[in-house]
């Protein structure tokens, strides 16, 4: 099930650990964003020669896939959004 699929009334968290699921999700995501900005500035760096080949391996094709996926996962945590706010909004006032 992803979060889109996902009815605020059948969630069994609460609010104060579905915001630190976020918090690890947001830290993952960034963590890989800046990888893959590192990896940018290192492929500038290799000559020609040598960044075709490094395209050309399994782990390269990897990395791609996992961008790839990366964007879906954007689209799910935008949802994941919407779904904690509306759960603070439901929340007692403390």
């Amino acid at each position: 099930m992803n979060v889109a699929q996902i009815d605020k009334n059948e969630l069994d968290i609460d609010l104060p650990n579905a915001k630190l699921a976020y918090t690890i999700i947001r830290s993952l995501l960034d963590g890989h964003e800046a990888l893959s900005d590192l990896l940018v500035v290192m492929a500038h760096a290799l000559d020609e020669d040598t960044t075709k080949a490094l395209t050309m391996t399994g782990e390269w094709q990897k990395y791609l896939e996992s961008k790839r996926e990366l964007e879906n996962t954007k689209a799910q945590i935008e949802r994941l959004v919407e779904v904690l706010r509306s759960l603070e909004g439901d929340a007692p006032a403390e």
